[in-house]
């Protein structure tokens, strides 16, 4: 008896809990993509591709990792780390089958902010060593990725915290104009900081509204300190790099593995600089000497997250942003999705999770063009150049002006408007600006939008399978619904329709006047048993019947539908015969609920067809009708 009592203990158990179970894997496999596609991936199709790409994407992180840190005003080895972590993280969280997560320029330039704020240039060396510190550098240096690494941090709450509260879903807003005015401007303000790499020149460090501005005004302002040997090695550098990687791009299709220029850049000027000594000869800064190894986990100092609350923001806004645009552009070429929400969690765990490993804020970066991982000394200046270079297919969107003028107007002023605001103040402003510029002129724009359009018989004739003369045919009008019935839109609804419903109806004649011209004439074939000549030309025809197709209200709100069941009642009281046609459950509920409907005939009709062949039997019944009473 009581292992029969435990059998049944264990069934109903079993029962109560499978489906929680069930529920549990379902929620890991869409929270964890990697459970998705690692059980189905083909090792004898995909392996070697995807070992060459990974290699290929490994040497471009470890350059363009150092270069992005020189930005982010840290010590180059994390950005070494910052190419590492988050790029394990995303492939397990993430959606984005083509998306390099690691070191990215814009976020670099918002953290640096910070980092510039809080632990200004001083007189520490920026490789003194100190066994107690991080890694054997320079407290300095300590203090430095600390910030990095506390905005870091915050930013990747700040993502998770969005991801909690499904605000991926309000990523709709963020155009194509405003995300690429965003990225051209904050392109701009990173060749902007790494133009005093470039000219060699020393000089303070400048943020803040109007800082792009103030820079150039100190490079022309003092000119004189350009040192040309910099430059020079700076020009080259670019040049070679345009010029490889445009053969690449062009024999890619011929070529297996296109040449690594980064690398080899990178190589031949560490190889100069160490022949030449042009640290102490020519006076220009190099990065020098590059730890080993990967320090052990640490939490990032709390005590200052309320001070770098403002730049955790601009992570995480523009970071995301610029990744998620990224993410979407690779789904749609290669045909797959992406969800919104689940790209919020990918890099909100890809920057809180490598914040405790001394990582600089990450995000999906627009192009690798770094080179491979080499730990001699390497020239700021071609770091410089490396970036200015990786930059180039956010600079050219300043092409996508042609596009939107020739397109719309206003996109072409809400791009250069964006744009403006990012250079002048920082990209998070910019794209702030720009959302609320989109949202507002979209405000102005809806309630001037045509929200009807009357639809020609003649076109719908042969569709409606009924035996209607012609006569009948001209006397029904469908008009269709255009768009969403909502607060913006539902008074010029309210206008439009009834201008059209009295212009169409009867000749041009006052709606008030339709059932008393009836009655006359009705009285005039009873008293003299013909029809009054006179009256019967002073009233018009036959009176118009009105269908609303609803096939294009996508959606509603209590205003639009209280101005809908305002517009049938307002018929109704005239004596006009208004029906709806392609009615959802939830719109005949919501109209049933606002209006008291006519219970006697029938009103919401599942297609236009039905409805036209319900007004020719209530015609021919009325026929019937005012022929048995005469």
């Amino acid at each position: 008896m009581t292992g029969a009592r435990r059998k049944k203990k264990s069934m109903l158990w079993r029962r109560v809990h499978a489906p929680h179970c069930k529920d549990i894997k379902q929620w890991c496999r869409r929270r964890l993509p990697i459970l998705e596609w690692a059980p189905h991936y083909n090792l004898q199709e995909n392996l070697l591709p995807d070992a060459v790409s990974g290699i290929m994407l490994a040497v471009q992180q470890v350059t363009q990792g150092l270069s992005f840190a020189i930005l982010s005003s840290v010590h180059p080895v994390f950005g070494l780390y910052g190419s590492l972590f988050p790029a394990i993280i995303y492939a397990i969280f993430g959606m984005g089958r083509h998306v390099a997560t690691g070191t990215f320029a814009l976020t670099s330039l918002i953290s640096a902010n910070a980092v510039e704020r809080l632990v200004p240039q001083s007189n520490w060396n920026l490789t003194t060593q100190s066994n107690a510190s991080v890694l054997g550098l320079s407290e300095f240096e300590a203090r430095r990725i600390g910030v990095a690494a506390a905005v870091s941090f915050l930013g990747g709450v700040i993502q998770l915290a969005m991801f909690v509260l499904q605000l991926g879903s309000a990523t709709f807003l963020l155009t194509e104009p405003v995300i690429s005015a965003m990225t051209t401007g904050a392109a701009t303000h990173v060749v902007t900081s790494q133009v005093k790499y470039l000219l060699g020149m020393k000089m303070p460090y400048i943020s803040g509204p109007l800082g792009f501005f103030y820079i150039y005004a100190y490079v022309f302002e003092n000119i004189k300190l350009v040192r040309l040997e910099a430059l020079l090695l700076s020009l080259l550098s670019i040049v070679v790099l345009v010029l490889v990687k445009e053969l690449n791009e062009q024999f890619k299709r011929k070529i297996k593995v296109v040449l690594p220029v980064d690398l080899v850049l990178i190589i031949a000027a560490s190889f100069a600089c160490y022949c030449t000594n042009m640290e102490n000869t020519y006076g220009l800064e190099v990065v020098g000497h590059i730890p080993k190894g990967i320090p052990s986990p640490r939490a990032p100092p709390m005590n200052i997250l309320s001070a770098v609350l403002t730049e955790a923001f601009g992570v995480a806004l523009v970071g995301y942003v610029a990744s998620l645009a990224l993410a979407q552009g690779s789904a749609k070429k290669f045909k797959y999705s992406v969800d919104d929400n689940q790209e919020l969690l990918a890099h909100g765990l890809s920057n809180v999770i490598p914040s405790f490993f001394f990582c600089i804020p990450s995000a999906a970066a627009m192009g690798r063009t770094a080179g491979l991982y080499s730990t001699g000394a390497k020239t700021q200046c071609v770091l410089a150049s490396v970036i200015v270079v990786g930059l180039k297919g956010m600079l050219i969107q300043f092409r996508d002006l042609k596009k939107y003028w020739n397109v719309d107007k206003i996109d072409w002023g809400i791009w250069v408007s964006t744009y403006v605001f990012t250079i002048c103040f920082a990209a998070n402003v910019g794209l702030l600006f720009g959302v609320v510029c989109t949202v507002a002129i979209v405000i102005g724009r809806f309630p001037r939008a045509k929200t009807l359009s009357i639809k020609n018989m003649k076109e719908t004739e042969f569709k409606v399978k009924t035996e209607m003369d012609g006569e009948t045919l001209q006397q029904v009008k469908i008009i269709s619904i255009n768009n969403p019935l909502v607060f913006l839109n539902a008074k010029k609804f309210h206008t439009d329709l009834m201008n059209v419903i009295q212009k169409e109806n009867a000749g041009n004649q006052p709606l008030d006047d339709i059932s008393k011209c009836e009655q006359n004439t009705l009285l005039n074939s009873l008293s003299n048993g013909t029809c009054n000549e006179e009256a019967s030309q002073s009233c018009p025809t036959e009176k118009c019947s009105f269908i609303l197709d609803c096939s294009g209200l996508t959606f509603f709100d209590y205003s639009g539908v209280s101005m809908l069941a305002e517009v049938y009642m307002d018929c109704k009281s005239r004596s006009v015969d208004v029906l709806l046609a392609h009615c959802t459950a939830s719109l005949i509920k919501a109209m049933q609920y606002c209006a008291t409907l006519d219970s006697e005939r029938p009103i919401f009709f599942e297609s236009v067809s039905a409805a036209i062949s319900t007004i020719h039997s209530s015609k021919n019944l009325s026929k019937l009708s005012d022929h048995s009473e005469v």
